[in-house]
């Protein structure tokens, strides 16, 4: 194990003796990095303690790092200024930075004047937390304008404009709600014991709660649900989903029966070679009516009668061929997206994390399913050409629930925008199936800030809360690698390996502004300019 790694470890130890240390050696095997994890037994922490023990251990882990817990100085002035943007998890990284005593000047959409002011003094950094791509993207190059090579964290939806605005300001750290949940809801979709699974280029590493430990192993879906996942897959072959779909399979299934008993008819009772039996079977298709044949009324009459009926079924096949080309479907008869019928997971919201999530699970080989209320979602595109099938409906239906098998499901994740859209689902889910994993994005919304209160109707994950962990880290200079959940626990992952505990971040309490451009300063005064 690298000695920055131990040396680090010690730190940890002699700080908080009773937090746990897990570490992971970069370059080992699967083997040694088990065998490398260190375990410290847990005190369990209470509410008060909590915070003072986790800012503790962060501090003896990069002891170079102006930390929460030590930044005020002996007079009690703030050793470092921070300016942050946004409004949602803004509002938590202001939190936690104003609560461990540095000052930070919060806005919510400020000008090109308020930066100039704001930026004109010594900066520790600056965080950019809006949900607008251009907009982050607009004013993190005016920030590296008024005040270059500072420290930056962006928040980047789309990966394109993430590649490039790096590759333009490169001491800008780009990150996203979506990419700091996605590997902490998806294993809360697999397997109740994990906290997440995250990619590496040895393959995919999960996060396990080991006794008192954080355990990285390699990770591979177990083989019952594989299994599953693969049987609903082909089960989901050529299973109409909505009436169109059903018309149209309805209409070729007519016209390959009459197609094949005609056939049937010709080799069987006429004694017809095959190629010449297909050929007038399709022409009794075509209705263009059977081949000459005098000495058989019982078979003219047949003929005639599937002829008759043939015009019913090509009418009721083009018809919703017709339906399909005009508007395409998100879920198809076959392939990649069809509807899943077993070993699967629902996911309720096509936003930036459901997309992530999709993508996660199917490339896992878990079957998915995502539903998206809005017809007009900017996703439905992408997640087609992703392969990732969407049923436009309303989640809370019972009906679309039990219509997408929700019983023989995996797991249903709500993962909406609106935190009271993802528990009234959820509520529906465990009305159609009681045993149903489900697993809950909350925290964005005011009323429900408590997410530990919903833990009795599903596994809720607060992206905020893990969004302004990581922000907050970052602007630190912990560079994490990212943020695990569990219990009341946050865990940040450092740039080497070391697991260390963080605090839960609370909301700033100044008021929100109303009109672009008016900043407002929280925590102490800000030093004087040139400082």
């Amino acid at each position: 194990m690298p000695p920055a790694v131990l040396t680090a470890a010690r730190a940890v130890v002699q700080r908080a003796p009773d937090v746990t240390v897990a570490m992971r050696c970069p370059s080992a095997t699967d083997a040694e990095q088990s065998a490398a994890s260190t375990a410290i037994p847990i005190v369990p922490m209470t509410a008060s303690s909590a915070s003072d023990q986790s800012t503790s251990a962060a501090l003896s882990t990069h002891d170079a790092v102006s930390h929460p817990a030590a930044a005020m100085s002996g007079s009690g002035t703030p050793e470092q200024y921070f300016v942050v943007i946004g409004s949602d998890v803004a509002r938590k990284v202001c939190s936690s930075l104003q609560s461990a005593g540095h000052c930070v000047r919060h806005f919510t959409h400020p000008t090109d004047e308020d930066l100039r002011q704001a930026l004109d003094r010594q900066v520790a950094g600056v965080a950019i937390l809006l949900d607008d791509d251009v907009e982050s993207l607009r004013y993190a190059l005016a920030v590296e304008h008024i005040r270059p090579n500072v420290t930056l964290v962006v928040t980047i939806f789309d990966r394109t404009v993430a590649e490039q605005l790096v590759r333009v300001v490169p001491n800008c750290r780009v990150t996203s709600p979506a990419d700091v949940a996605a590997p902490v809801l998806l294993a809360a979709c697999l397997q109740p014991d994990l906290l997440a699974v995250t990619r590496a280029p040895e393959g995919n590493l999960g996060a396990r709660w080991d006794g008192e430990t954080v355990r990285l192993e390699a990770y591979r879906p177990p083989g019952t649900l594989r299994y599953r996942a693969w049987m609903g897959k082909v089960r989901g072959q050529l299973r109409p989903h909505d009436g169109s779909s059903r018309i149209m399979l309805t209409g070729l299934v007519g016209l390959l029966a009459v197609l094949l008993s005609d056939w049937a008819w010709l080799v069987t009772r006429r004694h017809r070679p095959p190629v010449e039996a297909f050929f007038e079977a399709a022409r009794t298709v075509a209705t263009v009516g059977p081949a000459p044949d005098h000495g058989s009324h019982t078979y003219l009459v047949y003929s005639g009668i599937a002829m008759l009926i043939t015009i019913v079924f090509t009418a009721v096949f083009t018809a919703g061929v017709v339906d399909r080309l005009l508007a395409p479907r998100s879920v198809g008869l076959v392939g990649p997206r069809t509807l899943p019928r077993a070993g699967h997971v629902v996911v309720v919201g096509l936003g930036q994390v459901g997309l992530r999530l999709c993508t996660r699970l199917q490339a896992l080989g878990i079957g998915v399913v995502a539903i998206e209320r809005d017809p007009a979602a900017p996703n439905l595109r992408l997640a087609r050409a992703l392969g990732v099938p969407v049923v436009v409906a309303d989640a809370k239906d019972r009906f679309v629930l039990r219509r997408l098998g929700l019983h023989k499901a995996q797991a249903l994740a709500a993962v909406a925008s609106d935190d009271l859209d993802n528990i009234a689902v959820a509520v529906t889910a465990l009305a159609v199936a009681p045993e149903l994993r489900v697993v809950i994005r909350a925290g964005d919304h005011e009323a429900i800030a408590e997410t530990r209160s919903l833990f009795k109707i599903g596994l809720v994950h607060d992206l905020g809360g893990l969004s302004a962990a990581y922000t907050t880290a970052s602007l630190l200079g912990l560079r994490p690698r990212g943020v695990l959940a569990y219990g009341k626990r946050l865990l940040v992952e450092c740039e080497d390996g070391v697991f260390v505990p963080w605090p839960q971040a609370g909301r700033c309490d100044h008021a929100q502004e109303k009109d672009p451009g008016a900043g407002s300063s929280v925590g102490a005064p800000a030093p004087p300019p040139g400082l």
